[in-house]
């Protein structure tokens, strides 16, 4: 083990015993470059987050402009801040009525414990239901609302009155009653393996929500800015949430999250009591300018329609009798071996032979295939061979 390995090992606190620890010298577009001299082509996208690829140059420009105006300044909401302003215009203007208000956060996990704070408030209501299998983030809040207590019991107590339901069971709606401040779900679930639910139980589930006054939380962090074929994944099924939850891509590669709600009901937030949340990096100029700049790359180059045609190119070259199934839409895929141990192999041969994928936390049957938006075919086909030679090496 090399100096600088080892002391990645000493002095960084770890979150697995088997880090894949590729020693990144730089990334560009769809591909990593390594200090060994190694390119790795990416289907990790940094787990959706880097939509707009690796450095996009208009993303890179934008960041560099505002590096030589100014860096933080104040805590979320007390200047007026250009970044903040014309990144939340570009981005309510992409949204449909009553999604007209952006809270800018510092990742997904903040962004969903305002949600619930948010839907308290709204309400005045504790009870909060999500979906087994989901997956929300790592904080408190947030971890309550996610359905896998493998990466719970060891943190408990949690949030108290958390309900679950089953994922695309209409049955289980009976649950969302008059005591339900939010219903949080993810519209397609990222975490269980790509599970697309009927557009049937989505509408069902929007009327429940409506019926009894619960505040609809859809959590697109993992879905958001294009992965799924549209700009964000509720248009697949003709429902706007009450409360928009994003992250990942938002901040154009750089941290960022935020919610987004009515107008109206986020000005609950300014009194009764004041600061009703606050955070002093939300809203950050650098992840601003960059998220804006990849937004508006991904409208104007129409990504969303790259990934629908680069996730069905992948469909179709992904045919081998290893694979049981490929669910997904638009490039958030996942392969199912049906078997953990043949998943865990066909991932490091194919990162052997320069090309990256990973895992999911609740599925371990199947792995992930989210590279960058801007994958081209040659790239898909690429990737689709080192895979398949991947199945036959590892039978």
């Amino acid at each position: 083990m090399d100096a600088l390995h080892s002391a990645f090992h000493q002095y960084l606190a770890q979150t697995s015993p088997y880090p894949i620890a590729l020693d990144v010298v730089a990334a560009e577009g769809c591909h990593i470059h390594t200090r060994d001299g190694r390119r790795y082509l990416d289907l990790v996208a940094g787990l959706a987050v880097n939509n707009t690829g690796h450095r996009h140059p208009k993303v890179v420009q934008a960041i560099k402009d505002q590096v030589d105006r100014y860096l933080h300044v104040i805590p979320y909401g007390e200047f007026v801040q250009e970044p903040q302003v014309r990144f939340a215009k570009h981005l309510t203007g992409l949204l449909p009525a009553g999604l007209d208000s952006v809270y800018f956060v510092n990742s997904g996990t903040e962004a969903n414990e305002a949600a619930l704070k948010l839907a308290k408030r709204v309400t005045g209501r504790t009870r909060l239901v999500a979906c087994h299998k989901s997956y929300h983030g790592s904080t408190h809040g947030s971890l309550s609302i996610t359905g896998n207590e493998g990466k719970k019991y060891r943190n408990r107590p949690l949030l108290p009155d958390v309900h679950f339901i089953t994922f695309n069971d209409p049955f289980d709606l009976r649950v969302i009653d008059d005591r339900t401040a939010a219903v949080v779900i993810e519209p397609i679930q990222g975490d269980a393996g790509v599970r697309i639910p009927d557009p049937s139980w989505v509408q069902a589930l929007r009327d429940r929500c409506s019926e009894v006054g619960a505040m609809l939380v859809f959590d697109e962090v993992q879905t958001g800015f294009g992965r799924t074929g549209a700009l964000f994944a509720f248009e697949h099924f003709g429902v706007v949430p009450d409360i928009l939850v994003l992250g990942k891509a938002l901040g154009g590669g750089l941290p960022m999250g935020a919610f987004v709600a009515s107008k109206e009901r986020m000005h609950l937030f300014t009194h009764d009591p004041v600061l009703g949340h606050i955070t002093t990096f939300g809203g950050h100029p650098l992840p601003c300018v960059a998220g804006a700049a990849a937004l508006a790359v991904l409208v104007e180059e129409d990504l969303a329609a790259n990934a629908r045609a680069m996730g069905d190119r992948f469909k179709a070259g992904l045919v081998h009798a290893g694979i049981v199934e490929v669910r997904g839409t638009g490039l958030m895929l996942a392969v199912d071996l049906g078997n953990a141990d043949r998943v865990q192999r066909v991932v490091h041969h194919c990162l052997a032979h320069g090309v990256l994928g990973f895992w999911f936390l609740s599925c371990p049957t199947a792995f992930r295939i989210a590279p960058p938006l801007t994958i081209t075919a040659q790239e898909v086909d690429h990737a689709v061979g080192r895979i398949l030679e991947a199945l036959d090496q590892t039978a």
